[in-house]
């Protein structure tokens, strides 16, 4: 536009300084009146001023704001001035006298009561709100939502149904397996990007309010209990996955960052840990995705393997449970390994026993990423004086990183220990909203196993699915020799 602006002006003083007969000084004039009618005359005025009388540096300053706020005007498409000096150009030049026609063109316009700049002017205010059709009420943004989200997850109950029943028919196995299986098989086809926000939901937010329906089937008393029980295992098993992921970190030279998402996922949740540790850390996308691989990787193994393994072990109830609770990565896989032993013994001891410790567990996100947040600005103040790089945010967010679910959960066991026997509700409604939790579980695994991509799994390089291996069996071999060392099976 200020290119323009220039053009403008040079061509109006070349058509001025140029015009030696009457037919040019009629052009001046029509140029002249085309000129006032610009939202530019304001500035060409006081810059023509300027030139003839020399002014102060602060006056200087004062008429490039006008110019600046006259510019603002207009809109950088704005044909009709540029129009009228182009006309006035050419005639000028040549000394031809139609210039007078067409500037007198270029009037026609303000002639007819609405000047073209006032015109264009008002165009460009009427555009100047873009955010106005872009306002959605909430019934729309809520209908958005459900468009993107209900494919997915009717995918996703498609699933979950059958696998139920087939739960329920060979109970060694379990729905949760068997929603698991089914997606994975699925997942080796290619589907529509539609359902992915659906099956995302279903993943995450679905599975998060079946630990909370599972909190209506327990005793508040009970979960403080075997949360306080399992304090020292969570502890060592932290420690163990950390130590050790640091250790193969020197050994494989793997990244920093892959080593600490793996160690923090294995030793407290998973993915959710790991999603709350990237930012801290500042890891790439690609280390994300390949700890997150890593992690997964395992996690299906422990929900196939780990029941079996317990029985052979000759585990008790609360023995697997606490087991579950602490050497398994991600809380889906807790739950699917517990729901596959309460299916085998006919008991929800074990499942109610691995969730309450792996809830314990999850909240060791907040002062592990509070640790790395404060390690990660102790480097990035180190750096800054070397001058080797920018001291930035750690990207800790309180927020973002607490895990609400189990607050929700709580409230869930507070509501069954106290609200629903002071108003007479019976067990048959806790015994629902618990049934109703164990299904959720199984439509949340048949997410679980739709995201499994084996082939990308395959492809993450041995040395990160080495490092998670050694993690995993070290976490398990140190819950059950912590538990041993206690007299808890």
């Amino acid at each position: 536009m200020k290119r323009e602006k220039k053009e403008f002006r040079a061509k109006a003083a070349a058509a001025e300084k140029e015009m030696k007969n009457p037919a040019e000084t009629e052009a001046a004039a029509a140029l002249s009146a085309a000129e006032k009618s610009s939202p530019y005359a304001a500035v060409a005025e006081k810059e023509t001023e300027q030139a003839a009388n020399p002014v102060t540096p602060a006056e200087a300053e004062q008429i490039g704001a006008a110019a600046s706020k006259a510019s603002v005007a207009a809109e950088e498409n704005t044909a009709a001035p540029h129009e009228a000096a182009e006309t006035a150009e050419q005639p000028a030049s040549s000394g031809q006298p139609a210039v007078t026609e067409q500037l007198a063109s270029s009037e026609q316009p303000a002639r007819s009561g609405q000047p073209a700049d006032s015109a264009l002017l008002t165009a460009t205010e009427q555009s100047a709100d873009p955010e106005q059709p872009q306002k959605q009420g909430v019934w729309q943004r809520i209908w958005g939502w459900l468009k993107r989200t209900v494919p997915g997850v009717v995918l996703c109950a498609l699933i979950a149904v059958p696998s139920w029943f087939l739960g329920k028919l060979v109970p060694v196995i379990g729905p949760a397996v068997f929603a698991i299986v089914i997606g994975m098989i699925i997942a080796f086809f290619r589907r529509p990007k539609w359902l992915d926000a659906g099956i995302r939901f279903t993943s995450k937010k679905v599975l998060q309010a079946s630990i909370v329906f599972l909190g209506f089937g327990m005793n508040f008393f009970t979960v403080v209990q075997v949360g306080g029980d399992s304090l020292l295992i969570i502890l060592s098993t932290i420690a163990t996955s950390l130590l050790v992921s640091f250790i193969m970190y020197k050994i494989l030279k793997t990244p920093a960052n892959v080593a600490t998402l793996v160690g923090v996922g294995s030793s407290i949740c998973g993915g959710s840990a790991i999603a709350a540790t990237s930012p801290v850390i500042r890891a790439k996308d690609s280390e994300v995705a390949t700890s997150i691989s890593v992690i997964f990787l395992f996690n299906v193994i422990a929900a196939f393997t780990f029941p079996a393994i317990g029985q052979a072990l000759g585990m008790s109830d609360t023995g697997f449970g606490m087991w579950a609770g602490t050497a398994i990565n991600d809380t889906s896989s807790v739950v699917a390994a517990g729901q596959s032993w309460a299916s085998m013994v006919g008991n929800d001891t074990a499942l109610q026993y691995a969730t309450i410790v792996k809830l314990t567990r999850t909240l060791a996100i907040i002062p592990i990423t509070l640790a790395l947040a404060l390690w990660q600005a102790i480097k990035a103040k180190r750096a800054a004086k070397a001058g080797t790089a920018a001291a930035g945010g750690t990207g800790f967010n309180f927020v973002k990183v607490f895990p609400w679910f189990v607050i929700f959960f709580l409230v869930a066991a507070v509501v069954n220990t106290w609200l629903f026997p002071a108003v007479g509700i019976g067990e048959n409604v806790s015994d629902f909203l618990s049934e109703a939790g164990k299904f959720m579980i199984a439509f949340a695994m048949a997410a679980i196993g739709l995201n499994t991509n084996v082939v990308k799994l395959v492809k993450t390089g041995w040395k990160p699915i080495l490092m998670g291996l050694a993690c995993w069996v070290c976490i398990a071999g140190v819950s059950i020799g912590v538990q041993v060392a206690l007299g808890l099976w």
